[in-house]
């Protein structure tokens, strides 16, 4: 144990002084050097284009042996087997193994996929609206927008904001006759779920409609499901060792076999599972979410770079970067290891991004001229989804890839000006360059498969547990009890007096 942590000690000094030699090469230099093809990886039709990175192969060689000094195969050999590798809730994690081709013959699949076909059977259902939110929403509304050239059941709307105005807008182009609600949340405690789930009820009620007939309910607490008024034929749930975040590929994954059936949610499956099998079995020199993985390390503790962009050239996968935000950044935004020891450095960038061609004219500015350096990921597909040829929207898939690789390129070489220093573009910004032939249903789950595993990979290199969040409950805790303060016990309750005085006078004044 001693040996292995000066070898990692040892290794992440070089890994420093590696970083501080990149500082003073060009990208433009590397990228135009002798053999940069071999940072071009592939599995099936994925390409991962790497050769804008500031890497050489020492650099790559250094964080393949970080990552077997950190025991990353043991890691994700554990993760794979099901063991409790959520230490801090003593769980398996197990979202990998919704993916296998027997899961499908399990009742867990077969239930909600007979429901959800019933449901596009069905002339009178022509909309169906889910109730949820964090990973019961981002997921499942993620993917419907993306294969939406593949939807041929009724329409899906999506709430997820506690703020009435986001279910009133859905309700407003809904017929109460047909619709139907899936409430979706993992305890069934959620608060926000439940307060819109409420009022959808109270919408069914006053126009004749009984809840039990239009409201199902996906969580891992089937008693509470029960107890709020779901009939139990219309409750459909989860293992407790899936995390909010990795659950689309679950019964939460409902609402994407409502738009796209059963075949097409196994398709989204398969995809999946191909890169899992590719993640526990590719050497690490051709792995792609260890290689991805590792880049993410690199950048943010090595080149000290504290943030991630996601731009995909893809309307359809506007919310891919919100759903990764909060895949990385509810996984790996933790302050300490995962036996609770501080860490000695952040883990986790911010990830943000938005889609191509639009940020262009948004954030890209900052981008290329400003003074921070933000790596990139660039996703792009060859070919657009359902449409043909021969059709006149189909040059202008054409236009938007060639801007795709058109800004890697940017980015990465630059343009000087000294003269004009407004004009000057300095260059030396990195980039992933992803592309595959056509976003559907296989290539998608094959797609977000592969975020996840880049995610739990750089949390096991930085030892953090990437499978809970405690994070998010204290602002909840709050919010409740401020919520009852004033109201059962008196302005002055203990309860009200551990608020601040300026969060009391909000409170005042909001119900004055």
């Amino acid at each position: 144990m001693a040996d292995n942590k000066t070898d990692i000690e040892l290794t992440e000094k070089r890994l420093r002084q590696l970083a501080e030699e990149m500082a003073s090469m060009s990208l433009a230099t590397l990228m135009h050097a002798p053999g940069r093809a071999q940072f071009c990886y592939e599995f099936e039709d994925l390409q991962v284009d790497c050769t804008r990175q500031p890497v050489t192969e020492e650099v790559m060689a250094c964080l393949f042996a970080y990552a077997r000094q950190r025991c990353l195969q043991q890691r994700i050999d554990e993760m794979m087997s099901g063991q409790p590798v959520n230490l801090s809730e003593n769980r398996p994690v197990v979202h990998c193994n919704l993916r296998r081709p027997e899961y499908r013959l399990s009742d867990a699949f077969q239930k909600p996929a007979a429901f959800a076909e019933k449901l596009r059977s069905l002339p009178a259902v022509r909309a169906v609206v889910n109730l949820g939110i964090g990973g019961s929403d981002l997921g499942p509304a993620m993917v419907v927008r993306a294969l939406a050239a593949f939807h041929d059941g009724p329409d899906v709307h999506f709430v997820a904001n506690v703020d009435p105005a986001d279910l009133s807008d859905v309700l407003d182009s809904c017929s109460p006759d047909t619709t139907q609600f899936i409430v979706t949340s993992k305890t069934f405690t959620t608060a926000e779920t439940l307060q819109n789930a409420m009022l959808a009820r109270g919408w069914l009620s006053q126009h004749g409609i009984a809840p039990q007939t239009a409201m199902a309910a996906v969580t891992a607490n089937a008693e509470r499901a029960a107890d709020w008024g779901i009939a139990r034929d219309r409750i459909f749930t989860f293992p407790e060792g899936v995390g909010g975040r990795y659950s689309l590929w679950s019964a939460v994954g409902l609402p994407i076999i409502t738009a796209i059936g059963a075949e097409g949610f196994g398709a989204l499956l398969d995809g999946a599972f191909a890169m899992d099998t590719h993640v526990s079995q590719a050497p690490f020199e051709r792995n792609l979410a260890v290689i991805m993985g590792l880049l993410r390390v690199w950048h943010r503790s090595f080149l000290d770079r504290p943030s991630y962009g996601l731009m995909p050239y893809d309307q359809r996968l506007a919310d891919f970067p919100a759903w990764a935000q909060q895949l990385e950044m509810e996984s790996n935004g933790k302050g300490v290891d995962r036996h609770g020891r501080v860490l000695g450095c952040p883990a986790g960038p911010l990830v943000w991004g938005a889609p191509g061609t639009n940020s262009q004219h948004s954030f890209f500015q900052w981008l290329h001229q400003g003074l921070d350096t933000v790596p990139l990921d660039i996703l792009i597909a060859l070919r657009p989804a359902a449409i043909s040829p021969d059709s006149p929207f189909y040059a202008s898939h054409e236009i938007l890839a060639i801007n795709a690789v058109a800004q890697a390129e940017a980015l990465a070489l630059g343009q000087e000006n000294r003269h004009e220093p407004h004009r000057h573009f300095p260059g030396n910004r990195p980039s992933v360059l992803l592309s595959w032939q056509q976003t559907d249903a296989y290539s998608l789950g094959r797609l977000l498969a592969l975020y996840e595993h880049i995610t739990t990979i750089s949390g096991f290199i930085w030892d953090v547990n990437s499978f809970d969040q405690w994070g998010v409950e204290l602002g909840k805790e709050l919010a409740r009890a401020l919520q009852n303060s004033g109201q059962n016990s008196g302005e002055n309750s203990g309860q009200n007096s551990m608020f601040s005085p300026a969060a009391r006078a909000f409170v005042r004044r909001l119900r004055g």
